[in-house]
């Protein structure tokens, strides 16, 4: 009836992009962000600006990863090195820390201002899993898991979650690293073999697949069915509503 392999005792669900369209706030605020930057760093030297490419730049660097190391690897892609910094520095300076923070101030600017879309495949889905006795955990890179789940109403169908904040807490490595996906099955008691992990980033995919779960779901919402089954994924679907046997 869910479409994955007897057994199956949890389900470890990627939140941005499987079951809330808040990637595409995130997108939206690492292209605000990343922009205002380049732009002053383009006036500052007298060299022409090159935007955040959303299509080009969002999947490679940023998508799935933690803040940080979405900053950071971004900012390498146009050769630009800058220092660590740290939560003493002020909300304006050119570090990895200053940058990131900014982000997410972004990120929780929009989320109030536009409020959180749901896949509405996704919430049957949920519903379905509960239905049938199976466990369920959040596993997101986002510091804002907390806040989304909530606003988008998903909170009572979500018994654990490891994100950012938790995952920062806990000395769990990010994705691809197989950790924070671990920590959620621990969480809930089950074996790694009786997990299912939800993904729709390459990165999300691969850390299943290195974590030896028992099954990984890609979750294509950006037309990149192939590289999701490159990355690991068993099964692909452009929605958790073909897991039912209904169209997306």
């Amino acid at each position: 009836m869910l479409g994955l392999p007897d057994g199956t005792r949890a389900c470890l669900f990627d939140l941005d992009g499987v079951l809330t369209d808040t990637a595409s706030v995130h997108a939206a605020a690492w292209k605000q962000m990343f922009d205002d930057f380049l732009r002053a760093r383009a006036e500052r030297d007298g060299t022409s600006l090159q935007p955040f490419d959303v299509q080009a730049d969002y999947g490679p660097y940023v998508d799935g990863r933690p803040r940080l190391e979405g900053t950071r690897g971004f900012l390498r892609s146009r050769g630009i090195e800058l220092p660590e910094g740290g939560p003493e520095e002020a909300p304006d300076a050119e570090t990895i820390y200053a940058l990131s923070t900014k982000k997410n101030d972004l990120v929780q600017e929009k989320i109030i201002e536009m409020g959180v879309d749901v896949y509405p495949g996704s919430v049957r889905y949920l519903q379905a899993v509960r239905n049938a006795g199976l466990a369920t955990a959040v596993v997101s890179s986002s510091a804002n898991a907390e806040q989304v789940l909530d606003v988008a109403g998903l909170t009572g169908l979500i018994e654990r979650r490891v994100d950012g904040v938790s995952a920062r807490e806990r000395g769990l490595p990010g994705k691809p690293a197989p950790d924070t996906f671990l920590a959620a099955a621990a969480d809930l008691g089950v074996d790694r073999t009786e997990a299912v992990v939800f993904e729709d980033a390459l990165v999300g995919v691969a850390s299943g697949k290195a974590g030896g779960f028992g099954f990984v779901v890609g979750v294509d919402r950006l037309g990149h069915a192939d590289a999701l089954r490159e990355h690991g994924a068993d099964v692909v679907v452009t929605d958790l509503a073909e897991l039912l046997g209904e169209n997306s």
